[in-house]
């Protein structure tokens, strides 16, 4: 397990110089001139030619990556175009929201997706399974900013009974839990359709197995075969499925931050690739990809106690 983890972290390091390669090298040759947009539209060429100058803009791409390689491995991601604030700070203080909403639609997607899975398969062909069928693909079908425009229009505009956006309030108060209702519902409702799916099908499998069938003819409850032998055994796609929907929401929580205006790391880039605001694009980025690592890593460790044949070497 220490070996899988030093692994990882070496594999990490080595995808992250990558990525950070791929980033600066889209933003260096996308259209557009940060410089200008910083002066904006009473700047003259003068200005502009300054600006540029004064933030390395006139160096060649490789040597304006080196250097910031350089500073990002001691830390320092540069400061915002648009703010000049550290981009470290500026993401720091959005990373809260932006993990209180993927852990809530998580929550929300896990509950939904294993129990529509459960009764999907333990009602295979009935129409509880045609029903459950029918939401998973309505909920992948569906995009995230028509669902939260009908869930604000509802719940928010209609009925009043929850706020419209913003996410201002501890989670663990009954504003707070207010403020995530619908944004997670909103954006747990794609990952609980792909998770009813696959435990769905998983499901199906073991319950044909040999051992579930000899279970039964031994007189075990089925609560017990349901719960112990079936469920337990038919995790490990499902932990699969929902480790790669939660590295997915961390860094795809875009759309539903602007839905809702949630001040998250998401919402802050997108506002910086319009700005071409390219030290906070790269720094957002960055911390997804390191993010969506680590999660795929704890997925592994957990399907060691989950499954005690699984060993790594």
């Amino acid at each position: 397990m220490i070996a899988l983890i030093i692994r990882r972290f070496l594999q990490l390091v080595f995808l992250l110089f990558g990525i950070s390669f791929l980033v600066f090298s889209s933003m260096y040759i996308a259209p557009g001139d940060p410089a200008a947009v910083i002066g904006g539209p009473t700047a003259t060429e003068s200005d502009i030619s300054a600006i540029r100058a004064n933030l390395g803009l006139d160096d060649p791409f490789l040597v304006q990556y080196a250097r910031y390689v350089g500073n990002a491995v001691q830390g320092d991601f540069g400061y915002s175009y648009q703010t000049t604030q550290p981009v470290a700070d500026a993401i720091t203080v959005r990373f809260p929201n932006t993990l209180k909403l993927a852990i809530a639609s998580m929550v929300v997607a896990v509950i939904i997706g294993i129990i529509t899975g459960l009764i999907s398969a333990l009602r295979q062909n009935s129409w509880l399974d045609v029903s459950a069928t029918t939401f998973a693909l309505a909920g992948i079908s569906i995009p995230n900013f028509w669902l939260g425009a009908i869930l604000i229009l509802i719940f928010s505009v209609n009925l009043q009974w929850l706020p419209v956006g913003g996410m201002s309030n501890p989670f663990y108060t009954v504003e707070g839990l207010k403020e995530l209702v619908l944004p997670a519902i909103t954006l747990g409702t794609g990952s609980a359709a792909m998770i009813a799916r696959m435990a769905r099908s998983s499901m199906l499998e073991v319950i044909r197995a040999d051992y579930v069938r000899t279970a039964r003819a031994k007189g075990v409850r089925e609560k017990n075969i349901i719960w112990i032998h079936t469920l337990k055994n038919a995790m490990i796609p499902i932990i699969t499925v929902i480790g790669l929907n939660f590295g997915f929401l961390l860094g795809g929580t875009i759309i539903t931050e602007k839905v809702f205006a949630i001040n998250g790391v998401g919402r802050l880039m997108i506002d910086a690739i319009a700005a071409r605001d390219f030290p906070m694009v790269q720094g957002s980025v960055l911390l997804v990809a390191t993010l969506f690592v680590l999660v795929n890593l704890l997925v592994d460790i957990v399907y060691t106690y989950i499954d005690p044949r699984i060993k790594y070497d």
